[in-house]
């Protein structure tokens, strides 16, 4: 039997691709789109087809999928096309059960800031008002929408320019940065599920942009094929700009306490030492000690 299930678009139903797709392409961060009828009437709803694309000029796009069951298009599609503006609203946890709220397929002119007891703000360049309670609102401007079909699934590709962004302060560091610990953003999984950006879930990993790492092909073998290292073990390792020499492994098995006990321990045999090791490297690469755990990886 493969350890593999294979799914060819067209061998299932759409809704059974939809559902794949869903759960495999996650955490999606989520566009709560304000919008505006040519005759005033406002609209607020959710898409988690959605992605920042560029700073310069500022463009953000998400995507009004036809509606699956019967290729009907949503009222937030019909609003943009008559009045070309939005505000994208970012979702946080505080508000993450009215944001769900509001995708309740209400009858067009409702609002689903007053269903979902959100609070309207007047926006400064465009004609929907944004949320008040949104950590982070961008006033934009359609640039464009582009159809990839015409079926039930099919996308539409709003494509918006930021005109405007607006940032609660009480999100903001010391620095005037969003902070990613206060915002506690949350995002879209598959079926019912989210996931929230908070606490244990964060976690940081050193960018290698401005720095050339060896890679994971000039660790050396012993490393590479290590019984207790993960492959995120291995990347974290080869991101590492150069190995410690001999003599800086050298003097850090002299002086650290716990790499001196483990060589000096005679009841375990040489297999046993090497695991035991690699575990010890394995928590010192947890705290961030890269250079240290590849010190006690070339001990010998």
């Amino acid at each position: 039997m493969s350890d593999i299930t294979t799914i060819i678009p067209g061998e299932v139903t759409t809704a059974q691709l939809h559902g794949q797709l869903l759960s495999a392409v996650a955490p999606r961060p989520i566009a709560f789109a304000s919008t505006i009828s040519k005759d005033g009437q406002v609209n607020l709803s959710p898409f988690s087809f959605f992605n920042v694309f560029g700073a310069n000029p500022p463009i953000v796009i998400f995507s009004s999928a036809r509606r699956v069951r019967d290729n009907t298009i949503k009222h937030t599609l019909e609003n943009v096309r008559e009045v070309p503006e939005v505000v994208i609203n970012i979702v946080n946890y505080p508000i993450v059960e009215q944001m769900s709220l509001s995708s309740t397929e209400y009858a067009k002119g409702v609002n689903e800031f007053v269903k979902a007891g959100l609070t309207e703000t007047a926006s400064d360049l465009v004609r929907p008002p944004r949320v008040t309670e949104a950590p982070v609102a961008l006033e934009c401007k359609v640039r464009d929408i582009i159809e990839t079909g015409q079926e039930g699934g099919a996308g539409n590709l709003i494509m918006a320019e930021v005109v405007a962004m607006h940032i609660r302060n009480e999100y903001l560091n010391e620095d005037g940065k969003l902070d990613t610990q206060k915002l506690d953003l949350v995002a879209r999984m598959g079926g019912s599920w989210y996931c929230r950006a908070s606490g244990d879930a964060l976690f940081e990993i050193p960018k290698p942009i401005r720095t050339k790492g060896i890679g994971v092909d000039q660790l050396p073998e012993a490393i590479r094929l290590s019984p207790v290292l993960t492959g995120n073990n291995l990347g974290r390792l080869g991101n590492a700009e150069v190995l410690p020499d001999a003599d800086s492994v050298a003097a850090f098995a002299k002086e650290d306490t716990r790499l001196k006990a483990i060589r000096s321990d005679k009841t375990v045999d040489a297999s046993r030492r090497t695991r035991i090791l690699h575990t010890y490297a394995q928590q010192l690469l947890e705290e961030g000690a890269v250079q240290d755990a590849l010190k006690v990886l070339l001990s010998r």
